[in-house]
């Protein structure tokens, strides 16, 4: 593969929720999580089929789209799925360029390239299928100047009053992760790396990530220059059911399972949550007893970390803090992480144990393990 025949990938443009009740979403990832809800599409934008918004907070921007009817194409995937994540859209150089290399190489088409344009410009995408029924969506919007897309007009402030508006210091998404079942890691790897050029930047076998019970296998690709990065698990053979099998289960197959959230401050970010009622798996206590010992010296106090539940990994390259949420709905299936990099560029390695089993005592509550 030459270098011009690359695919122009720049980083991840937004990521599309489809959901039961955009509205009420919009609300809870506002108040909970401190988005800013900045667009809408719908009956008053002229939009007859769904209702969508369009949340930010610093580089992240969500989509929450819901059907208006219940013949909407996309709406059956309420029952199968809950609330999740439908589409990862990716800002690329040139969309037709990116969908016929991607077709080329075995993509599997959803929407060929297509402009739209209105008052504020040209809008370009097209679209292709991933894991699941998630899909890839390869956007230009370098000639476009609305808010988002045609057919979101900027909030209105009778809906989200700009003055109750405050944010949780999230700055960009660090990383998306995908369950995929017992078998097919390998395959979704081939895909990003065969399909869309990314590289694999590392791997983790069932002897990283095991508990007593279950145990999972997991590769991270990355491109666009390392600003896109999507870790694959698959399920290993356990004692129990582990969580990417609870994940699929309930689910009802392959799917984004978390997203990483990026901020400058995790202590800040998580007292900000915390407030806001969000909820965050925890690990023992014994986690913290000679943490220092085993991390080094770091910036954050100790003492605030297990206060809140904050993890803390090293590398080479410097250190790293993360977070859980629990699942954002009552099927134990999207949840969200929050990320702290001091320099290192590692996945939390070393909190492998303690995480899972953690997500195993959830399980053990649901009936689940």
């Amino acid at each position: 593969m030459t270098q011009q025949e690359e695919i122009p990938l720049r980083k991840i443009d937004h990521v599309r929720f489809f959901v039961g009740n955009a509205r009420q979403s919009a609300y809870f990832y506002r108040n909970a999580y401190g988005f800013d809800v900045v667009a809408y599409a719908g009956l008053e934008t002229r939009v007859r089929n769904e209702a969508g918004y369009v949340l930010r907070q610093g580089g992240i921007t969500f989509v929450l789209q819901s059907p208006l009817r219940a013949n909407h194409p996309d709406a059956s995937r309420l029952i199968l799925h809950g609330d999740g994540v439908a589409d990862i859209a990716l800002s690329v150089d040139d969309v037709r360029r990116s969908w016929n290399l991607a077709i080329e190489r075995g993509a599997v088409g959803v929407i060929g390239p297509k402009t739209i344009e209105d008052e504020h410009g040209v809008y370009e995408y097209a679209t292709i299928r991933a894991y699941g029924d998630t899909t890839h969506t390869f956007v230009n919007r370098d000639r476009y100047h609305g808010v988002f897309a045609p057919g979101y007009d900027a909030i209105d402030p009778s809906r989200y009053n700009p003055a109750t508006y405050h944010p949780a210091g999230l700055l960009a998404i660090d990383h998306i992760v995908g369950n995929v079942e017992e078998g097919r890691m390998n395959e979704w790897v081939d895909f990003y790396r065969n399909v869309l050029g990314f590289s694999q930047l590392v791997s983790f076998d069932d002897q990283d990530i095991s508990t007593e019970y279950s145990a999972l296998m997991s590769k991270v690709v990355q491109g666009g220059a390392g600003r896109i990065k999507f870790p694959i698990n698959e399920p290993a053979r356990g004692r129990r059911r582990s969580q990417i099998e609870e994940y699929i289960d309930f689910y009802g197959g392959a799917g984004v399972q978390h997203i990483a959230l990026a901020t400058n401050d995790i202590v800040s970010t998580v007292r900000a949550m915390k407030a806001n009622d969000v909820s965050f798996l925890r690990v023992p206590p014994t986690y913290y007893e000679n943490l220092r010992e085993r991390i080094g010296d770091i910036r954050e106090d100790f003492n605030d970390l297990a206060e809140l539940g904050i993890l803390v990994d090293r590398d080479d390259e410097g250190y790293m803090l993360q977070i859980f949420t629990k699942p954002v709905q009552d099927r134990p299936t999207l949840f969200f992480e929050i990320i702290q990099r001091v320099g290192s560029r590692s996945f939390g390695k070393g909190n492998f144990k303690a995480l899972f089993e953690a997500i195993e005592r959830e399980q053990a509550v649901r009936g689940t393990l």
